[in-house]
């Protein structure tokens, strides 16, 4: 006994997929005109080989500045104590700390 499998899209609802969104029409429009969810639709155009993933925004660099570990060796220069254990502190605390240790006025610098 052999069951029975049931078809999601026919033959015509595939072509006319395949057809809009080869035209430019967007997978939600589709979508839309067809009543059916938006990753239904892209699974289909994936499985004909059509769909075309949108490329990702590339992210902003950040701004690293130097690195925890740079900032404790420029403060141990600077200190008479031990900086082994600051290094749980954030980048910004540690900074105003090597500019408390220069003489610079912390709340200056904040409001740079």
């Amino acid at each position: 006994m052999t069951k029975a499998t049931k078809v999601n899209y026919t033959v015509e609802q595939t072509a006319a997929i395949v057809n809009e969104y080869q035209a430019g029409v967007s997978v939600e429009d589709i979508a839309a005109n067809m009543g059916r969810a938006v990753r239904s639709v892209r699974s289909k155009l994936v499985r004909e080989g059509v769909y075309v993933a949108a490329e990702k925004p590339a992210k902003a660099a950040k701004v690293e500045g130097p690195t925890k570990k740079e900032q404790l060796m420029e403060l141990e220069k600077l200190v008479s104590f031990p900086v082994d254990g600051l290094m749980g502190a954030t980048k910004e605390a540690i900074q105003h700390l090597i500019d408390a240790a220069k003489g610079v006025d912390v709340d200056e610098v904040s409001a740079a």
